[in-house]
Order: C-alpha cells, then sequence, then structure tokens
C-alpha cells in the first residue's frame, strides 16, 4: 500500500514501499539503457546516475534533494531518446513519492 506524501515511515525502513518502487524503477530503466544500442553523448551520466539511484536504494533512506538531483541529470542525458521515456517516466514518478524535501 503507498503512504500518502505527508506520512514518513522510519527512514532505511525495509518496508517502505517507496524505496521498492525506486529500486523497481532504478533497475527497469538501467537494463533499458544498457540493450539500447545507439550510443549518445551523454548515456554515461544517465548511467552514472543510475547506479546513484540504485545505491540509494541500498543504503537506507534517499535523501530528497539528491533523489531530484539525479533525476534531473538523468532527463537531461535520456530525455530526448524515446524508447527509454517509460521508464523514465516510472523513475520520476517513484522519486515523486518522496515529496518535497524538507526546509
Amino acid at each position: 500500500m503507498l503512504r500518502s506524501l505527508g506520512q514518513r515511515p522510519v527512514t532505511g525502513s525495509e518496508n517502505d514501499q517507496r524505496v521498492a518502487e525506486l529500486r523497481t524503477a532504478v533497475s527497469r530503466l538501467r537494463r533499458e539503457l544498457a540493450a539500447h544500442p545507439a550510443e549518445f553523448p551523454d548515456r554515461g551520466i544517465a548511467e552514472d546516475e543510475l547506479a546513484v539511484l540504485a545505491a540509494m536504494t541500498i543504503d537506507g533512506a534517499p535523501e530528497v534533494p539528491r533523489l531530484r538531483r539525479s533525476l534531473l541529470l538523468i532527463a537531461g542525458a535520456i530525455g530526448s531518446v524515446s524508447a527509454l521515456s517509460r521508464g523514465l517516466t516510472d523513475v520520476r514518478r517513484a522519486v515523486e513519492l518522496f515529496g518535497e524535501p524538507r526546509r
């Protein structure tokens, strides 16, 4: 069950559905990117940032500002590759589950 954005489970919790959804979306996009035959200038940036996101899902509670930064870099790197748009959208939706960064 998804939690509303206002509810915050214990950080780093293995039961945090948001982390599970982010892990799944990132894994899927990494596979799609690896299988994509075309080379493009910022592919390495996308691969690096997807690796960062994957590590955040393993190491505990992701930091919202860092999630958003990685998402922006990934979107900038692969946003024009239509074959990867669905995977990118899934990652964006998973990042949005974490809500706004605390100020």
